[in-house]
């Protein structure tokens, strides 16, 4: 089949309306396309034909030696998603955990410092995710359209860059992913202990140490140390009527640790294993939802609670934290997985049906984020009930800090135990593309070799949940470690390889994004003096 862009014989042109004649500019257009044919093989860019040269798909007709023109249609317009699916896209993969935990993280912080190191954190890392989506379309004579950012890096650093950053982002996206296994074995914990006390008229406590009234707040460690992350509550049963041996059966066969982690695998690593990415995107959509309402609980909350601040800006009373405390690098660690997406960036954006929106939406999907962020850490920092409770009481995950047998919590719960089973296996699908792109240069190499590494995926989740459910250190450490190289490093580097080789680099750029490396090295190593 030969590629005849416009000169096409109108009677050979099928089609319910057929042109009657060649325009004397598609004729031009046309004539010189085939004058840059002559110049050079299709294989050198060089001298390729340059983008207005090109007609637009739809000008564009298949012409058979038979006779017959047909007009080409494009891609399957189904395989595209629209800016507003994008974009809640982006927004429900960046917001899955993280969200949980940024009240804590404020209270770290301080209150006003950590609304500070919210906003200036959520800029920085949007602009190094615009550096990363814009780094491939920056090469010049090459053809990127299929390439990932380790792909990128390869390009400026080698081998060394390729599979550095390749290391990098699998830290981010398994360690989100264990963080996601402990989260739901929680949430899968809690609403069936809801479920079977409510069946079994069993009444629960989680904490003798709370507030009272209807909407109940508590403080399941009142000695924590604010230094310690803490994710385990203490439990009291009262027994109605009930024979204690079933509540220990109960026990035995719905335990956190033991065996609710096991339970998840039979649901979870089947949908691993589908090999479609669009139908991961649609069915993640579904889980903003959960969001949702998880910011209508917090309203709630905050609305029947009543605000309970006080300023004190760098001491620390019985009730209240100071408003700059030296904990902050915390914060930091969480809120750099909280804006994490930036080695998925360029993999969720090639769905995108408007190549040109990508920017705006990128930064639509960061506002958003953003706002989701400030709005839930704040409400629920300040609607905390200080006195009689003190503001070092909010937990990592702020929904410890509610009672099991509170109806509003236990819908949270189960709504966002549906969401982090919807994000999971797009998280899982990233991985599989970016590990075996690299080492087998294919997506889906074969049905055993993306069920072994899923299986090494859940086996992590599994192991961490039983062991080591501590989802502030998870986030932390880990957000902190691959943001130094694909946040800060990686992306000021190529930024300002790409610059020099153009000739446009000047001093305040250089110095700027040598900066954001610096920033990137200190808060690794911050983490390990909190």
């Amino acid at each position: 089949i030969d590629i005849q862009p416009f000169h096409v014989e109108p009677r050979n042109i099928v089609d319910d309306d057929p042109q009657e004649r060649v325009s004397a500019e598609a004729a031009i257009l046309n004539s010189r396309l085939h004058y840059y044919s002559r110049l050079t093989g299709s294989s050198d860019r060089l001298l390729s034909p340059p983008n207005h040269v090109i007609p637009r798909p739809e000008e564009i007709y298949i012409y058979s030696p038979l006779g017959t023109a047909f007009k080409v249609t494009g891609s399957d317009p189904s395989s595209k998603n629209p800016s507003i699916i994008t974009i809640f896209a982006i927004w429900n993969t960046m917001m899955g955990t993280s969200i949980l935990s940024i009240p804590w993280g404020i209270k770290q912080a301080g209150f006003t410092l950590g609304i500070l190191i919210l906003i200036f954190t959520g800029l920085l890392m949007v602009y190094c995710c615009y550096i990363v989506l814009k780094s491939s379309k920056a090469i010049p004579y090459v053809d990127t359209s299929d390439w990932e950012f380790p792909d990128v890096c390869r390009y400026y650093f080698g081998k060394f860059g390729q599979w550095s950053s390749l290391v990098f982002s699998m830290v981010s996206l398994i360690g989100a992913m264990v963080v996601y296994w402990v989260l739901m074995s929680n949430f899968l914990y809690n609403t069936g202990q809801f479920i079977y006390n409510y069946a079994h008229n069993v009444n629960m406590s989680d904490s003798e140490f709370g507030t009272n009234g209807s909407d109940k707040v508590i403080c399941p460690y009142p000695n924590t140390d604010p230094g310690v992350n803490n994710t385990i509550s203490t439990v009291y049963f009262i027994n109605s009527g009930n024979d204690t041996s079933d509540v220990s059966s109960f026990e035995h066969w719905w335990s956190k640790t033991n065996t609710i982690p096991f339970y998840l695998i039979i649901l979870l690593l089947p949908l691993l294993c589908f090999r479609s990415a669009s139908f991961f995107a649609r069915f993640t959509f579904l889980g903003t939802i959960s969001v949702i309402y998880l910011i209508v609980l917090v309203s709630v909350k905050a609305f029947r609670l009543g605000f309970h601040l006080e300023f004190h800006w760098f001491d620390t009373t019985e009730f209240f934290v100071p408003e700059f405390r030296l904990l902050f690098p915390q914060l930091t660690g969480v809120l750099t997985l909280a804006f994490f997406i930036h080695n998925c960036i360029i993999t969720l954006m090639k769905s995108n049906k408007n190549q040109d929106n990508n920017v705006r939406d990128l930064s639509i999907a960061y506002l958003l984020v953003g706002l989701t962020y400030l709005y839930v850490g704040v409400l629920i920092f300040a609607a905390f009930p200080s006195p009689p409770l003190f503001k070092d009481c909010i937990e990592p995950n702020f929904l410890d800090n509610f009672p099991s047998s509170d109806v509003m919590v236990f819908v949270a719960r189960t709504f966002l135990l549906f969401q982090m089973i919807t994000v999971y296996p797009l998280l899982g699908y990233l991985v599989r593309v970016q590990m075996m792109g690299q080492i087998f240069g294919n997506h889906y190499p074969s049905f055993f070799h993306v069920l072994a590494l899923n299986i090494l995926i859940v086996g992590a989740g599994v192991l961490m949940a039983k062991f080591y459910p501590n989802i502030g250190s998870i986030i932390r450490f880990s957000g902190a470690t691959c943001g130094l190289a694909l946040v800060f490093v990686f992306p000021a580097l190529v930024h300002m390889i790409s610059l020099k080789r153009q000739g446009v680099l000047r001093w305040p750029s250089a110095l700027f994004h040598s900066f954001l490396i610096l920033l990137g090295l200190a808060n690794l190593l911050a983490q390990f003096f909190m």
